[in-house]
């Protein structure tokens, strides 16, 4: 809600250009990444307004996304490893998609910050930090309810004109369920894994915000990274809890609080809509430093400029968020 990378592709450990920092490609192409686009934003005094249309903005996507990498980067996918030591154990069978018509899908509600799926499972583990793995569509695919049954949304291959890159919570045999950008607050959906258009990354990075404290801490794996005293929600619009995502990096050219906002893919539980966008809360800076340490915004996340300097060039599209 305007208020106010780090991917290793799945098994070739090359490490890409632009991908996030300290992520590895590990088997599937590169995403096309965002390369600079022009789209109007509403920049209201908090970033729920950062994705309210309006003309004569220009951003551009800045954070880095699991189609860059760096060269420090280490993670590698272990998936299977276990399978293989066990050796008596097979895979399940993976579970066929129902087939979903160019027609169906057009006509399913879009998997945006924008969209809403009424009927999408709720996270029933919000708490709980996902494994750090990262799925990517190059054009949009449908949502599932689960494996095997109905299509529910449309997920688009950009989210804000960065490129979609969700965290994995949950995973069966060729499917994996992931954490949606969509109202209501918590909705999952799951993706077939052998679709072409799916690709897999992982990120080592996390970040975790704790509201009574006022910090956000940003880990690599297990290694702190830098904490950060940060504002956060006031009483009547809380920085709302649970385990959510990076979405997407917009950068203003012409900035009145915040050079860069890293929209997150949850929404206010106060406002339904916001400085003309849908409510959608975000990590920005601000201009005075009498914000930070105490419940100061309508509930985004106002993080000092060094810490946003750091959010916005080592972590990747897709990174988890856990608020507590």
């Amino acid at each position: 809600m305007a208020d106010d990378g780090r991917h290793d592709e799945e098994p070739e450990t090359t490490p890409v250009p632009d991908s996030p920092g300290g992520a590895t490609r590990e088997q599937l192409a590169p995403p096309a990444g965002t390369r600079g686009s022009r789209f109007g934003l509403a920049f209201a005094g908090v970033v729920l307004a950062a994705v309210a249309a309006i003309v004569g903005v220009v951003v551009v996507s800045t954070t880095p996304t699991p189609s860059s990498a760096s060269s420090a980067a280490t993670a590698t996918d272990t998936t299977g490893q276990g399978q293989a030591a066990l050796g008596a154990q097979q895979p399940d069978p993976v579970v066929a998609p129902l087939p979903v018509s160019d027609a169906d899908l057009a006509a399913l509600p879009q998997a945006t910050t924008f969209g809403t799926v009424a009927n999408a499972p709720h996270d029933d583990n919000p708490a709980a930090a996902p494994s750090g793995r990262l799925v990517h569509p190059s054009a949009t695919v449908p949502v599932y309810l689960a494996p095997g049954d109905k299509a529910i949304a449309a997920l688009p291959a950009l989210q804000l004109q960065s490129d979609t890159w969700l965290p994995v919570i949950e995973e069966q045999t060729g499917w994996v369920r992931v954490l949606l950008p969509t109202r209501p607050g918590g909705s999952t959906g799951w993706l077939y894994l052998d679709d072409p258009r799916v690709s897999v990354a992982r990120t080592t990075y996390r970040i975790v915000v704790d509201r009574a404290a006022f910090t956000l801490t940003l880990f690599d794996g297990d290694r702190q990274v830098n904490r950060w005293t940060v504002g956060v929600g006031k009483p009547n619009s809380v920085t709302p809890q649970g385990r959510t995502f990076v979405m997407a990096s917009i950068k203003d050219t012409h900035p009145t609080f915040s050079p860069i906002i890293l929209p997150l893919g949850t929404h206010s539980d106060t406002y339904t809509s916001y400085g003309g966008g849908p409510g959608t809360v975000g990590i920005h800076t601000w201009p005075s430093q009498d914000v930070y340490g105490k419940p100061s915004s309508d509930g985004c996340i106002r993080v000092p400029p060094d810490a946003l300097g750091v959010l916005s060039t080592q972590v990747p599209i897709g990174t988890p968020v856990l608020i507590s």
